[in-house]
């Protein structure tokens, strides 16, 4: 499989917020999101077999813990993606995958916690969600949607309640994107949605949600890569 980059750091966002967590980010992606922070895996990385995948999780943890399988969109190279993630649950990582949901996800093993993130308006990637995903979402699962705009969250509200999320999944998380050039200053500026606004608005609208903010851009400079 195509490999950008293999390292350990602290998750980010989704519930796992905080905890220690190996990434394996894949190469490659075919949407094109307009807030993207993740261009860099859009081409090169280098070829890795599915044993020194492994072989390299294992040397950064090898005492089990979190994984998470992202990209680009990790489901592009769903041949390899498989066999790694089952053999990772084998080796009893608690395995997450991060992925856009335009992709079948049915025969990701059901142990897995998918992370979905449904494109809003904003992105420049409406309309590429596969609405047949919404039937292999668990209790498990996480729904993911990063907001760029009051009309983002409006989309990411009614699609919570049209397709009644908070009752399928374990969390449905609303997310502030960052600017694509953010630097510097470890702070909300950088969200292209203001996170008091945001919190108000679902206050006042009591959406079944979350509010997430990407926790590693408060740690770190938010155009450091690989954190």
């Amino acid at each position: 499989m195509q490999i950008t980059e293999i390292y350990k750091s602290l998750q980010g966002e989704s519930t796992h917020a905080g905890l220690p967590c190996v990434f394996v980010r894949l190469t490659g992606c075919n949407l094109r999101c307009s807030w993207c922070d993740s261009e860099y895996t859009f081409q090169g990385g280098r070829k890795m077999d599915f044993e020194e995948v492994l072989a390299e999780v294992r040397r950064i943890s090898p005492n089990g813990g979190l994984v998470e399988i992202t990209g680009g969109e990790p489901m592009l190279q769903e041949r390899e993606v498989l066999p790694l993630m089952k053999q990772l649950l084998v080796d009893r990582y608690r395995v997450l995958l991060e992925t856009s949901g335009e992709r079948p996800l049915e025969r990701v093993p059901v142990e897995v916690i998918k992370i979905v993130d449904v494109k809003c308006p904003n992105s420049g990637e409406p309309d590429t969600f596969l609405f047949e995903n919404l039937a292999t979402l668990t209790a498990r699962d996480e729904v993911k949607f990063v907001l760029a705009s009051h009309p983002d969250y409006v989309f990411a509200r009614d699609f919570t309640r049209q397709h009644s999320l908070a009752e399928r999944v374990n969390a449905v998380l609303f997310s502030p994107a960052f600017r694509k050039d953010a630097t510097g200053s470890r702070d909300s500026s950088h969200c292209l949605v203001d996170p008091q606004e945001l919190a108000e608005w679902m206050l006042a609208d009591e959406v079944p949600a979350r509010l997430g903010l990407q926790l590693h851009k408060f740690i770190w400079d938010p155009a450091v890569k690989g954190v």
